[in-house]
């Protein structure tokens, strides 16, 4: 452990030299990486580059791909895993990005850890290290602090390395300290399972768009308007969930909602959907293609799937998640 300390303080003096340099446009959040964040965790004896040559499915730390699109980062820097589960994300910045105070980045990391159903997850630049409860769902409104429950500077990390590495560290997560961090610092207040929320959303969407079918829509029945919810919820979340990974052009469905005739633009958007995946939700029905429903019905729907009024991440929603939602959604 002294050793580490040791190289804790080149670290901590490294910085506090060069600290004006530092929160300069030209040192970016890449550098912030590869100067001071891969050797952070390194010192929790995490194997950043994967020197075991570990396969890809076992690797312990998994830089993710980082796609910007339109400005909007979709993933997080860091995944740490162990036995290829991930632990706990890590977002990192560069320095000039207050961490303290700037609610975005603590949004987004949130955003990340909350979709994929992680207790934890690290917001760091090197100069601030915040560790965020990310079983608490975010919000658009929240302030950088809400949900934060560890924040130091870099200047405090020799006081609390002992905390991080007993907390962080691959040691910590093996031998069950992590764990039970993540229990004695479990929020009662605010938190809920993304699982359940997500739910009860599409739950709201269903009642929405089940009364307007039928308002709009006299000569259905009931069978008929529960069908098409099904279908048009169904059809919808998995062209967002394209979206994310890549699949399908972002905000596609976004930019639909911005036109007139809503329903008839997601039915071609559907039509076209049905000849490249070639499955049967796309299936294409008359009946389902000419029924009647409001803009606004639509427009609230997609609306809620993009940030930030959406609290999601749907690159990074588990699979399992999903299969858990939509037999207790088919159920009700």
């Amino acid at each position: 452990m002294e050793e580490k300390f040791e190289n804790l303080n080149e670290l901590v003096e490294l910085f506090e030299r060069n600290k004006k340099q530092y929160h300069t446009k030209i040192y970016d959040e890449a550098n912030t990486r590869t100067d001071f964040i891969d050797k952070f965790f390194e010192l929790l004896d995490w194997d950043v580059r994967n020197e075991q040559g570990y396969s890809e499915t076992y690797r312990e730390v998994v830089r993710e791909d980082k796609v910007s699109i339109e400005g909007k980062q979709k993933a997080p820097d860091y995944s740490f895993r162990i036995g290829g589960m991930r632990k706990f994300f890590v977002e990192a910045k560069k320095p000039s990005v207050n961490i303290k105070d700037d609610p975005n980045p603590a949004f987004q990391v949130r955003r990340y850890g909350y979709t994929a159903k992680l207790p934890l997850s690290i917001l760091t630049d090197f100069e601030e290290f915040a560790v965020y409860d990310t079983r608490i769902k975010p919000s658009k409104n929240d302030k950088a602090s809400t949900a934060r429950i560890f924040y130091c500077s870099f200047d405090e990390y020799k006081k609390n390395f002992d905390f991080i590495f007993n907390t962080f560290s691959k040691e910590a997560i093996l031998k069950g300290s992590f764990d039970l961090f993540v229990q004695e610092n479990k929020n009662k207040k605010g938190t809920s399972e993304v699982d359940k929320e997500l739910l009860k959303l599409i739950e709201n969407w269903r009642e929405s768009l089940a009364k307007n079918i039928a308002l709009r829509n006299g000569d259905l029945k009931l069978r008929e308007v529960n069908t098409a919810v099904q279908k048009i919820i169904d059809r919808i979340i998995f062209l967002r969930i394209a979206e994310d990974k890549e699949i399908e052009p972002y905000e596609q469905l976004l930019n639909i909602s911005k036109k007139e005739n809503v329903y008839k633009e997601l039915v071609l958007l559907f039509e076209k959907a049905n000849d490249k995946y070639n499955s049967g939700l796309f299936l294409n029905q008359t009946w389902l293609n000419e029924i009647k429903i409001d803009d606004k019905t639509c427009i609230d729907i997609i609306k809620a799937l993009y940030y930030p009024e959406c609290p999601y991440e749907f690159s990074i929603l588990p699979v399992e998640i999903l299969g858990n939602i939509y037999e207790k959604f088919l159920g009700k």
